[in-house]
């Protein structure tokens, strides 16, 4: 294993033990002492070059928004303060606002002072009483004069691009909600502990958890349509307001580190755990975003402290057909059928065997038993070559189900509730796919979603992770939105498969789901995984791919029809942040980070 790798490994496992135990935000601090003591950092990773902030410094920016940035104040250490003040008052671009709502005990009186000596009308001063984050917050908003306000941390500090970037997008887009990614530090944003490279928008995902965080900005005339921060929501205030803020409008992702978010022992970056008051001021603000956007369920805890899951209702009981490719192998396909009917919970099913060329007397045998078992199994048969596209659209042929179920002969059922989790997710309005947590024999990630561009066509989100981990910033253990999910396990609405004409031919073997995938998308549809459906994989986790022959002649074949038909599309998934390598599934940062784009450019 070289270096890299093991540090990343003994990252993941530090990570997964400490969060799993007290929480993210009490991992933070953690993780940070961890990566400093064992890794160091790289001096400025995540920094514009002093020629990229020379050249933002040089564009007229007067017809850029100006973008208050709002920041409640409390008993703020000086030297945070400072240093917070500072980086907004060193920003390449002037088209900002610093307003600051003072709620500090009167022992801090040496604030205002301060405020006073920078002597800069920029800056917007007042004391305020100390009636929570969210109204102290709203006390900031009222003394901005900006189109856009910005929320900031008394204790954080913004990266020198951090307004221009803000003030270019909206000027060039007219976004009315922005949001960057960020970074921990301890003491010098030049040494960074980890960057948080987010996806573009992803609503289902958000639902989870706060993953948008800083740096964040949005029209004052939204914040004020949603009604401010509400106070009712105090510690999850953020949260809330995010949800609001993106059912007015999605968010635009800037994917560069806007945000350097400190960790210390009085920051929230390194509390105490998930506080009971935060947990049920996240499930607050989740359940009014469900009743506001018409979506019936309950929230409850996720799998890690900060997450939440949504028990969607079913509503009805729709028929799923769960559609099994199959060639003889009867010793998989009876562990398949067995762990189905002995452990899946939502009942209302019918399985459709694709028989496809056996040749042994005892899968022929084995078929009668079934249709004579189980008035809910048909076997219906496929007679040309092994095509896995068109021996599912053949086999949709004969589905009577609202909802296809695609499912491999070696998937096994480990959890009970795996096809009713899918299901739920599936009749949510705008949902067009839902795809599984994948196992192999050995506990390890098989499949956690797809990932357009990895190897520089698609991979596996996690692969190989060991079972029970919360993933790059729990994306392994919260419902998330990808471009694609294995076919292995794949659910489906029948229209919507219709919708897109099925599964393309041309794919024999390979892509063939990917594609299918990035069709349902085009058409408007999301593609959704989730953790709580999880299943066994026993395909050969060293078996690799067949690259001899009429087989590599094949998948070379399908590779160059992948990239004919998509492009350069291949190499950008908006929900994989261009920040991190895509030459391995782990998450991992980037070696390169992506080329400065400079303002003339």
């Amino acid at each position: 294993m070289n270096i890299k790798l093991k540090r990343i490994s003994e990252l993941a496992a530090f990570f997964n033990e400490t969060v799993k135990k007290d929480g993210f935000s009490s991992t933070a601090k953690r993780t940070a002492a961890f990566c400093k003591r064992r890794f160091g950092s790289k001096k400025g990773r995540f920094m514009p070059s002093k020629e990229l902030l020379k050249a933002q410094s040089e564009v007229d920016a007067s017809r850029f928004p100006l973008i208050s940035i709002c920041v409640p104040l409390y008993n703020t250490p000086m030297p945070f303060l400072k240093q917070l003040i500072e980086s907004v008052l060193h920003q390449s671009c002037t088209r900002w606002q610093l307003c600051l709502a003072d709620a500090s005990d009167e022992h801090h009186g040496e604030v205002g002072e301060y405020i006073k000596s920078l002597n800069c009308d920029k800056i917007a001063y007042k004391k305020v009483e100390n009636l929570g984050i969210s109204a102290n917050t709203n006390a900031a908003a009222t003394l901005a004069k900006g189109e856009y306000l910005a929320l900031a941390d008394h204790d954080d500090v913004l990266s020198p691009s951090a307004i221009y970037e803000i003030a270019s997008c909206a000027y060039k887009t007219g976004a009315g909600f922005i949001y960057s990614d960020e970074a921990l530090f301890s003491t010098d944003i030049l040494r960074p502990i980890v960057g948080h490279f987010k996806p573009d928008f992803a609503p289902d995902y958000l639902n989870c958890c706060n993953y948008i965080c800083h740096f964040s900005a949005f029209k004052k005339q939204l914040f004020d349509e949603v009604g401010g921060l509400d106070p009712t929501c105090d510690g999850s205030q953020d949260h809330d307001l995010f949800l609001k803020l993106s059912e007015k409008e999605a968010p635009r992702h800037i994917q560069k580190v806007l945000y350097y978010w400190r960790v210390h022992d009085g920051s929230t970056s390194a509390g105490t755990g998930a506080k009971p008051y935060v947990t049920q001021a996240a499930k607050k603000a989740i359940a009014a975003h469900l009743k506001r956007t018409g979506a019936v369920g309950e929230v409850a805890d996720g799998l890690f402290a900060s997450t939440y899951k949504i028990n969607y209702e079913i509503i009805g009981a729709p028929l799923v057909s769960i559609m099994i490719p199959n060639k003889d192998h009867i010793d998989d396909l009876q562990k398949c059928l067995a762990s189905i009917f002995e452990k899946t919970l939502y009942r209302n099913f019918e399985i459709i065997i694709i028989e496809n060329n056996s040749t042994e007397k005892e899968t022929f045998e084995y078929y009668a038993s079934l249709e004579t078992r189980h008035d809910n199994v048909r076997v219906v048969k496929y007679d040309g070559g092994f095509n896995f596209s068109a021996i599912n659209n053949f086999g949709r042929t004969h589905a009577r189900g609202d909802y296809l179920l695609l499912l491999n002969n070696d998937i096994e059922v480990i959890n009970g509730e795996w096809l009713g989790e899918m299901l739920s997710l599936g009749e949510q309005k705008g949902v067009g796919i839902v795809g599984a947590m994948l196992y192999y024999p050995d506990d390890t990630v098989q499949h956690a979603g797809v990932i357009v561009g990895l190897g520089g066509y698609a991979g596996h989100s996690h692969k190989y992770a060991r079972r029970g981990g919360s993933g790059y910033m729990f994306r392994l253990a919260t419902v998330q939105n990808f471009s694609a999910v294995t076919a292995a396990c794949m659910l489906v609405k029948a229209d919507v498969y219709d919708e897109v004409d099925g599964l393309d031919e041309g794919f024999t073997v390979a892509f063939n789901d990917v594609d299918f995938c990035l069709r349902v998308r085009k058409a408007g549809y999301r593609v959704l995984y989730t953790p709580y459906a999880t299943l066994y994989h026993h395909e050969s986790k060293s078996r690799g791919l067949d690259e001899k022959g009429d087989a590599k002649l094949r998948f070379d074949g399908e590779r160059a029809r992948m990239k004919q038909r998509y492009g350069d599309a291949l190499t950008k998934d908006e929900f994989y942040n261009p920040n991190l390598t895509l030459d391995r599934e782990d998450f991992s940062e980037s070696d390169a980070l992506p080329k400065e784009v400079f303002p003339d450019e």
